[in-house]
C-alpha cells in the first residue's frame, strides 16, 4: 500500500481517506486487544484524532496502515493500563472476538479465540497481527518497535503456548 500524499490533497481528504481504508481493520484489533466494543470505538477515533494531529510528522517509512496500527496499540495499552480499565469488567465470549475478526466461526474457530485471549499480551498482540490483520512479520516489528527476529520468536513461542492450551492435535490435525 503506498502512502497518499499529493501536494493538491487537504489533511482533511487524507483523513477521510485513512478512515474510509482502515477505520474497520482498526476497530477490529482494538476490539480483541480491548475486549470491549464502545472502547474499541473510543480507541480507533482517538487513533484518527492523534494520526490527524500527527499527520506532518508522518515520514512515510512505513506504509500508513503499519504507523495507524501502531498508533492504535499504544492507544489500546494505555487505556487498558488505566485505573478505570483495570476495575471494569469485561465479559466478552471468544464468539464475539471471531465474529468480529472473521466473517462466520464455527466451534474450532471458538475454541481458538478463546486460547488466544488467554495469551499474555505480547503474544496475542502478535497473533492478531499476523494471523488476524495479516500483517508481516516486518511490520508488526515496526509497529511493536522491535525486531523482525523477535516477532518471529514470539509468533513461535505463541505457537508453543496454543499447543499446551489446545493440545498437539488440535494444531496441527
Amino acid at each position: 500500500m503506498e502512502v497518499v500524499k499529493a501536494p493538491d490533497n487537504s489533511r482533511e481528504e487524507l483523513l477521510t481517506h485513512w478512515v474510509e481504508c482502515h477505520q474497520k481493520r482498526l476497530l477490529n484489533l482494538c476490539y480483541m486487544v480491548l475486549q470491549d466494543r464502545e472502547l474499541a470505538r473510543d480507541a480507533v477515533q482517538e487513533t484518527f484524532l492523534k494520526a490527524y494531529k500527527a499527520m506532518s510528522t508522518f515520514r512515510g517509512d512505513s506504509n500508513e496502515l503499519t504507523w495507524l496500527t501502531r498508533i492504535a496499540l499504544n492507544i489500546c495499552r494505555s487505556m487498558k493500563r488505566s485505573a478505570w480499565a483495570r476495575h471494569e469488567k469485561r465479559d466478552v465470549t471468544p464468539e464475539d472476538i471471531v465474529r468480529t475478526a472473521t466473517n462466520g466461526f464455527n466451534q474450532n474457530a471458538i475454541d481458538l479465540a478463546n486460547a488466544i485471549l488467554q495469551l499474555p499480551d505480547k503474544y496475542k498482540e502478535v497473533v492478531m497481527l499476523y494471523y488476524f490483520q495479516r500483517m508481516t512479520m516486518e511490520d508488526i516489528a515496526h509497529v511493536e518497535g522491535t525486531t523482525k527476529s523477535l516477532i518471529s520468536r514470539r509468533i513461535h513461542k505463541a505457537h508453543a503456548l496454543l499447543h499446551d492450551i489446545l493440545g498437539k492435535e488440535y494444531l496441527y490435525g
